[in-house]
């Protein structure tokens, strides 16, 4: 029988070689360098990639493989993270602080990571010492291959619509306001790829229908999205089919991306109209403001920008966010309906309550996870647990429900077993929205509601089609709640989709293993990929 397994086992380690050297590879050379740009008057030190802001589009099919050569020509370190791409079994391509040593200025470092089994819409941004503020981010489409429908008529043409929030501020004087225990002010405008108001603009033609690809890149500020005169159809969010619901606005959360069926109108005569993003949730009105125009028109447009939501009309938000649900039929990445995985049958194996809050430390402003506010060791997390270093990271110190030690410091790893069935949820107890964001996963948003979780709460949950997705909401003084089979070995980033909460503390990671696993050195490559030959060592692994 062992002889049977172990050639079960060279089959497969065969096939998965098989089909990743049988997928296509595309292969890009980006240079990442400062610009100083104008967005709104004032100059400004931005982060470009091939001298373009937003940087280049990384248009993907499904399984591709993406080397993508990264030239560093900033004065700072610099690492590059793929928001909402599950790097299957390969968090070494990760890219944040925690799984990678950082590319130091004037050296280069290629990523290299598989496209596997997915589809949608995500973008990309520098994940380091507050350069999202800088720019630096750009757009990521992975198409269906051709042997798998997609669930809606081909659109005309698509367009990447990347919006946030944007401070005239440089990063490193955003940074150190933050280093020196401030809070960020508030932002200065709201971009469109790139742009002021009234600058981005999308052709349409009479008729046709438009597929929109929008990220929500910005650092903190929830946007109201909305076409005049138009309604948008919701299709898809980072990487889910959703059911087909026409919405006249969506909100649209930091990190957050959607795909929305928009068609034109069927006149003869050129019209433009206004495209909006809206700032939510904060006491000041700033608005994107991006033009359709039809046939060519080259007029502006007429009448006012099309109103949104109150500022603060949470209830719209939450039901709005009920409302997206999964589509059980389409397929997406594989030929099986999306409905196929039954997330609701299965059995937890483990309930994890994880509250953020504010606090502070050592006289400064510092953001928590469960009382811990996470600090970055010397040495990668993902390197440090290859090559089995001790004292550079703690598990358990990040508690599987809230405790009320007083609020500490700490660099926290919590312990997952592989195949493990979590139930996570999200406990928000202050007076503005949270988001989190999961590497290396998406989740099912199973439900939200007012005040604390408890068990009877549970009796609300969607466990049919709840929309999988891989950044969730928390709404104030509410609770969010998912789950997530962990099927992706590796070492894995959750945190504050808020970049200021982030870069303050508000994150941990998760280390998904077998049980008995103590060597990851000795880890089967089908179960997670071993460590790149161009990994470049830092901290205490420099000399080797």
């Amino acid at each position: 029988m062992r002889y049977i397994t172990a050639a079960l086992l060279c089959y497969l380690s065969l096939f998965v070689a098989f089909v990743n050297g049988d997928s296509p590879h595309l292969n890009f050379d980006w240079t990442v360098s400062l610009s100083q740009r104008a967005p709104f008057g004032v100059d400004k030190q931005v982060i470009v990639i091939n001298d373009q802001f937003p940087g280049p589009l990384l248009n993907t099919t499904t399984n591709d493989v993406v080397n993508i050569n990264i030239h560093n020509n900033l004065t700072e370190p610099f690492l590059m993270t793929w928001n909402g791409v599950q790097m299957r079994k390969n968090s070494w391509q990760d890219g944040v602080q925690e799984t990678n040593c950082p590319i130091l200025p004037g050296q280069n470092w290629t990523y290299s990571f598989q496209m596997k089994d997915q589809i949608g819409s995500f973008f990309y941004f520098p994940s380091l010492l507050l350069q999202k503020a800088a720019g630096g981010y750009g757009a990521i489409r992975i198409h269906n291959r051709a042997v798998i429908a997609v669930p809606f008529p081909r659109p005309q043409e698509e367009y990447d619509v990347l919006i946030g929030d944007w401070y005239n501020a440089d990063h490193q004087d955003l940074r150190a306001i933050l280093d020196m225990g401030g809070n960020l002010p508030l932002p200065d405008g709201i971009l469109i790829n790139g742009l002021a108001p009234n600058q981005a603009t999308f052709d349409f033609e009479p008729g046709s229908t438009y597929r929109l690809r929008i990220s929500n890149v910005g650092l903190k500020t929830t946007l109201n999205f909305r076409i005049q005169d138009h309604v948008m159809q919701l299709v898809e969010t980072e990487g889910s089919y959703t059911k087909k619901e026409y919405y006249p606005s969506l909100d649209i959360h930091v990190g957050q991306s959607y795909s929305v069926l928009v068609t034109a109108k069927n006149q003869t005569d050129g019209k433009a109209y206004y495209m909006v993003a809206t700032s939510r949730f904060i006491p000041l009105e700033l608005s994107g403001v991006g033009v359709i125009r039809y046939s060519g028109f080259q007029g502006h447009p007429l009448d006012n920008m099309p109103p949104g939501p109150s500022m603060y009309d949470y209830a719209f938000s939450t039901e709005q966010a009920q409302s997206i649900r999964w589509d059980l039929a389409a397929g997406a990445a594989r030929p099986n309906p999306q409905g196929s995985f039954h997330y609701g049958s299965i059995n937890v194996s483990r309930t994890l309550i994880i509250e953020n809050d504010v606090a502070e430390i050592g006289g400064k402003l510092r953001y928590t996870v469960n009382g811990v506010s996470f600090v970055h060791p010397d040495t990668p997390l993902k390197l440090a647990d290859y090559f089995m270093l001790s004292d550079v990271f703690e598990t358990g110190i990040i508690s599987d429900t809230p405790q009320k030690d007083l609020p500490g410091l700490g660099t926290s790893v919590i312990d997952a077993q592989y195949h493990d069935f979590l139930h996570i949820i999200f406990q928000n107890p202050l007076p503005s929205l949270q988001t989190w964001h999961a590497d290396g996963y998406n989740l099912f948003v199973v439900g939200m509601g007012l005040g604390e979780w408890n068990e009877t709460t549970m009796k609300t949950y969607n466990m049919f089609d709840a929309v999988s997705r891989s950044t969730v909401q928390v709404y104030p003084g509410s609770w969010t709640a998912i789950m997530v089979e962990l099927d992706n070995h590796g070492m894995w980033n959750l945190r504050s989709q808020d970049a200021e909460k982030w870069y303050l503390g508000q994150e941990f990671y998760i280390r998904v293993k077998e049980v008995g696993q103590n060597d990851p050195s000795k880890v089967s490559p089908r179960d997670e990929a071993h460590i790149p030959e161009n990994a470049i060592k830092c901290g205490r692994l420099t000399s080797l």
